[in-house]
Order: C-alpha cells, then sequence, then structure tokens
C-alpha cells in the first residue's frame, strides 16, 4: 500500500514521539527532550534523546536517527507498512483507501490466503491421523519431537489425487482459486485440477506476517522425481522476495535484542527447511531460499534484520557453488554497515545434524565461527587454480581487482582492493634487492624493487628500455584477447546450452583466458541455475556489470568464427564450437598432467611423457593462435 506525505504528516502529528518510544525505552525529562539508555547499543549513562517539537529521535551511541517510524522498523524489526498500520491504529486514524482495482486484487489475495490458511490446518490434521504414520515416524527419526510440531505448523499429505482438494471444495473453494494460489494442478489437456502436493511432509511457507502463502513438501518416496517441491509462483508467494522462516527469525531477532541490545544476536540463512527449524529450535534467527539462489530482493530483506547475516552453506561442492553465487550477487550491492559472513559447520554436516547429535549449545558455537566476506572471496580466488606460474599469479591479481570493482560504493571498492591486494602480497612476499648480474632485482612475483633496465645507447642517443620478460608478461596480459578464446566466451554467452555438456569443464577452465574468468563463472552459474538458450542472456550480464568485457569480446571475435555466422546451420555451428572448445580443455588436461610430472621422480617414461604433453601443448597453442581449427568452415 502507497502513503502519501499528507497522511504520513497526519500520522506523525497525532503521535509524540516520547509517548510512542516511551513504551519500550525509559525516558527522562531534560529540558525541552527526553533521555534516556540507548536500545541499540549498552551504555550505563543515557546517549539516547527524543524531541518531541522536531520529531526525531538520535543516538549518540550508536549514530542512529530517525522518527517514529523507524524506530520501529529499527527496534522492533518490522517492514515500513508494518510500522504505519501500527502507528495508525494507535493513533486512531484509518488506512487510505487504494484505487477500486487495487482494492479487487487486495480482497482476491485475501480470499486466496484463507484457503491457504484452511489448507494449512487440513495438512497438520492429516499428520496425526493414521495416514501420517510413516510421516510421524520420519520426524521423529530427524529428532523432531511431536511437541514442536505445530510451532511450525508441520503437516502431512497423503499419497491422494483430490484429498485436499475435496476437503476445500466442501468449504466453498472454487478449483480455480486453488489452482491460483498453487495447491492444485490444473492438466494442460483441460482435465480435473488435482493436488500439488501428495505424499509428501508439508512445510508451510509464511509472508512476513505469518500468514501461509505457499508449500513446501519433503517426498516420503526415497524413488520420487523431485525429493524436495516447493508451491509455484503466485499472487501470494513470490519465490524470490519471500525466506521460509522469516516470521519466526524476526520474533527471535527481537526478543534476543531485547534481553540483551548489545548481544551479538545472528541472524543465518541455511539450506533446508529443516535446517532453519533446527536454528531456530537453538534459539538462533535463521531463514532458507527455498532451493534457489539467493536474490538481490532477499539480500535488501535480511539486511533491514541485520547489518551482517551469517551465510551457513553446506561443505560439499554444490555448497560452495551457492556460497560463491551469493558472493557474486551480493558484490554489487555491499555498503559500509550491509554484509555478509560465512559459516562452514564442520564434519560436512548441516545444521540439523548438529543439533540431533550435539545439541544446541554446539549448534550455537559452531554458528557463532564465522569468516568475514572479504576473507570468503579471497579464499574463493585463491583456490581457484594452482598459482605456479606468473600468468596464474598475475589472473589472481586481475580477478581481485575486478572484483573489488564490482562493488557500487567507491570507499568501500577501495578498501576490498586494499584489503586483497595486501593478502596477495603476503601470500607473494617481495624479496630482498640482490641486483644480479642482469642488472634485475631477482626479486619474485610483484618484484622487491621496480625493474629498471640499463640504459641503452646507440648514435649517442638513448633507446627506449627494454621491457624485459616482466614487461612481456604485464603486455601479454593486458594485450588483446585472442579472438579463439572470444569467440568461444562469446557463443557460450548465446547460446548456453552448447556449454552444458562441459559444465565441470567451465568451472575448472573456464574459457583458457584469465580475463574472461567472470564471464565464465556466470556461464556456469547459469547453467547450474537451468537457464535456456532463449533467456535474455546478455542483459542479464549487463546488469551485473559485464557490459564493457562483452562488447570487447564481440568486438574481438565477430570476424573471426564461423559458429557466430547465422549463415552457418547450427547443428554443424555446435559442433565445431564443441570442437574448439575440447580443445581448449586438452591445453589445460596437458598442462596439469606435465605440472604433476615435474614433482614426480625423474624416469625415462617421466621424460618421454613430458616431451609429448609439450609437444602436443605447443602443437594446440599453435592452432589456436592461428585459428586453424576453423579454417574453411567460414
Amino acid at each position: 500500500m502507497r502513503f502519501d506525505d499528507r497522511f504520513l504528516e497526519e500520522l506523525k502529528t497525532r503521535l509524540r514521539p516520547s509517548d510512542v518510544i516511551g513504551k519500550s525505552v525509559k525516558l527522562r525529562r531534560q529540558g525541552r527532550e527526553y533521555a534516556g539508555l540507548s536500545p541499540f547499543t549498552k551504555e550505563k549513562s543515557p546517549s539516547f534523546f527524543v524531541n518531541d517539537d522536531k520529531g526525531f529521535y538520535h543516538c549518540f551511541s550508536s549514530g542512529k536517527h530517525g522518527d517514529i517510524i523507524s524506530f520501529l522498523q529499527e527496534t522492533e524489526r518490522l517492514t515500513f507498512t508494518e510500522a504505519i498500520e501500527r502507528l495508525a491504529a494507535e493513533a486512531g486514524m484509518s488506512l487510505p483507501e487504494p484505487d477500486p482495482r487495487a482494492a479487487f486484487e487486495d480482497k482476491k489475495r485475501a480470499g486466496l490466503g484463507d484457503w491457504m490458511e484452511l489448507a494449512t490446518a487440513w495438512f497438520e490434521a492429516e499428520l496425526r491421523r493414521p495416514v501420517g504414520q510413516a510421516a510421524r515416524a520420519y520426524l521423529e527419526r530427524r529428532g523432531l519431537p511431536e511437541s514442536e510440531w505445530s510451532r511450525f505448523h508441520i503437516g502431512f499429505a497423503p499419497n491422494s489425487r483430490t484429498g485436499l482438494k475435496d476437503y476445500l471444495i466442501a468449504k466453498g473453494a472454487q478449483p480455480g482459486d486453488l489452482v491460483e494460489a498453487g495447491v492444485l494442478i490444473a492438466p494442460e489437456d483441460g482435465g480435473a485440477p488435482y493436488d500439488r502436493f501428495r505424499d509428501r511432509i508439508i512445510f508451510p511457507i509464511t509472508d512476513t506476517r505469518g500468514k501461509a502463502v505457499s508449500f513446501g513438501g519433503r517426498a516420503m518416496d526415497p524413488a520420487a522425481r523431485a525429493k524436495y517441491l516447493n508451491g509455484p509462483e503466485t499472487s501470494l508467494f513470490h519465490k524470490g522476495r519471500l525466506l521460509y522462516g522469516l516470521y519466526e527469525a524476526r520474533k527471535i531477532l527481537h526478543a534476543a535484542q531485547a534481553a540483551a541490545p548489545t548481544g551479538d544476536n545472528p541472524m543465518v540463512v541455511v539450506e533446508g527447511y529443516m535446517d532453519v527449524i533446527a536454528c531456530h529450535r537453538a534459539g538462533v534467527a535463521a531463514v532458507a531460499a527455498m532451493g534457489t539462489a539467493m536474490t538481490e530482493e532477499q539480500m535488501e530483506v535480511l539486511w533491514r534484520l541485520h547489518p551482517e547475516p551469517t551465510l551457513c552453506f553446506d561443505g560439499d561442492k554444490a555448497g560452495q557453488r551457492a556460497a560463491s553465487r551469493a558472493m557474486d550477487r551480493a558484490l554489487p550491492l555491499l555498503k559500509p554497515g550491509r554484509s555478509f559472513r560465512f559459516s562452514l559447520v564442520s564434519g560436512g554436516k548441516d545444521p540439523d545434524d548438529v543439533l540431533r547429535e550435539q545439541g544446541p549449545a554446539a549448534l550455537r558455537a559452531q554458528l557463532a565461527a564465522t569468516t568475514p566476506f572479504v576473507e570468503q572471496l579471497w579464499n574463493r580466488e585463491r583456490d581457484l587454480e594452482p598459482l605456479d606460474t606468473p600468468e596464474r599469479k598475475a589472473g589472481l591479481k586481475q580477478r581481485l581487482r575486478a572484483a573489488a570493482a564490482t562493488i557500487a560504493d567507491k570507499d568501500l571498492a577501495q578498501a576490498y582492493r586494499d584489503d586483497l591486494l595486501g593478502k596477495l602480497d603476503a601470500l607473494f612476499p617481495r624479496a630482498a634487492f640482490t641486483p644480479n648480474a642482469f642488472g634485475n632485482d631477482g626479486g619474485g612475483y610483484g618484484g622487491g624493487r621496480p625493474f629498471t633496465p640499463r640504459a641503452q645507447w646507440k648514435d649517442g642517443k638513448r633507446l627506449p628500455p627494454d621491457p624485459g620478460i616482466r614487461g612481456l608478461a604485464r603486455a601479454q596480459i593486458g594485450g588483446r584477447i585472442n579472438p579463439f578464446h572470444a569467440a568461444i566466451a562469446l557463443a557460450a554467452i548465446d547460446h548456453p546450452g552448447w556449454a552444458r555438456p562441459y559444465d565441470e569443464a567451465l568451472e575448472r577452465v573456464g574459457f583458457g583466458d584469465p580475463r574472461l574468468q567472470s564471464i565464465a563463472r556466470e556461464v556456469f552459474e547459469a547453467l547450474i541455475d537451468d537457464i535456456h538458450d532463449d533467456a535474455p542472456f546478455r542483459d542479464i550480464l549487463a546488469r551485473k556489470g559485464l557490459g564493457a568485457q562483452i562488447a570487447e569480446i564481440e568486438r574481438v571475435a565477430q570476424a573471426d568464427a564461423p559458429f557466430l555466422s547465422p549463415a552457418l546451420e547450427a547443428t554443424k555451428a555446435r559442433a565445431l564450437w564443441s570442437a574448439c572448445y575440447e580443445a581448449v580443455i586438452e591445453v589445460a588436461n596437458s598442462e596439469q598432467a606435465l605440472e604433476r610430472l615435474r614433482h614426480e621422480p625423474v624416469t625415462a617414461g617421466s621424460l618421454t611423457a613430458s616431451r609429448d604433453l609439450r609437444a602436443r601443448i605447443t602443437v594446440l597453442q599453435r592452432q589456436i593462435s592461428h585459428l586453424e581449427f576453423w579454417r574453411g568452415e567460414s
């Protein structure tokens, strides 16, 4: 609902800030103001002041400042609309009437919400009936006793095609409304709708007011095609905005802050329904993104509740990918006082395992062991590939700079850049200056002292300095991307499906050039998110700040690769692209094999293998450099 300035001003004039704030903060009058202990920090001397004449509060210890609306948002974790509704009721004001169309939509959503509440109650009842015996046994094996089921409104959907449908229709529901609410499925052939959830343990998904708007179902059949099933997008349920467990998490945060205003009260993002429930049972506020990559909207919701939520992902490969995707989406949005921390539950377990096996104290302790965002980012980039060559070290430096540059806040971007490059310098400490016979400093990566070649003279004139080996490396890294690698990357952007069979190689190898690593990562994540070739992928990448890089790739590649031409038949284009990309993979695999041989004892066999690998790499690199893979195809 939208509120105009006139309504907001009227609301504020009807309520004195000292009266509203005085309900939760003990205030004493000091002249024309009221003073009290800060609700945001722990202090012994009052630094929190409320001025009724000016209509604001100011906290000197925390720096927070605002009006009665922002006070409720800060202290009770309310949304703007929720704070307005609370204050309007207190002031005896009616909320403004929405326009007729909006009123109709609100009424319709309210009606759907009523059916969702009835469905929740039906699922809960079914769990306790004989048909729910197996589900009850499963919950008990997972360490969730019956005394907790009602708290989280856990239910069960029996293996019936129309059980819920028959119940709700008997209560007066229309099948079309239940399809719109997402609890029934309407067959494409026009047949009768049927229950979406069957033979599943049900977890209600609620909005910020605690009202059910959708459901998640855990299959009882181990052979079920989908272990977890969420309801579809509806007028009530927007998967990219809501977070499972948010309503309960807000209550836990509010209670914790009231008990200890300056305590470290964490807000944790976990991966599953049972993990959220485990955290709540341990007194830790937690939410989950319901099986999808966390969106920017969900991040904004989290930051309204906590300045540094903790992202807790599983330690397996899928969990690491989820953490990496979250980092990439969060980076542009970071600001001072608005970031994330990361937690990895030890032993390959999830929070539900820890609660069941070790108890709530152990779970709270493990979730409290966190890593700052910048440290997690550094670990990811450092571990992306072995740092055993100057090119790879330089590639790491380039990735670190690129990551910091994606942060929109300029001051924070500079702070990240300084911190990340400082870690790089610590990883490869500068060698002491020891001039050698060639006038070089003998330093390692990054140098000890800047390389200054000896001046060369001819016919009485000083010649331009030879850049030396380091200068050549810098020129190569900063130079033009090879059209071969650029073309492969551009085709993958326009046809992500071509790269689908190579997802593991894409994550490991990229497109064969460290400057294309950010593009390769986005294509890989698109495959994980099941993006299709008809999706506007270029637009998605442009919104992530990669538009200039795509333009440069296109400029380099567009005249060189026949598989980018619409004139080449689609099947042939894809086959040619695959052959080219497999050459990139073979170069990477051969280089890794050669590196492994360097660390093994020298034998006649290893010498032969090394020679063969070097020869193969040389041939492939020459073919790539001269674009021999597509000669005669254009």
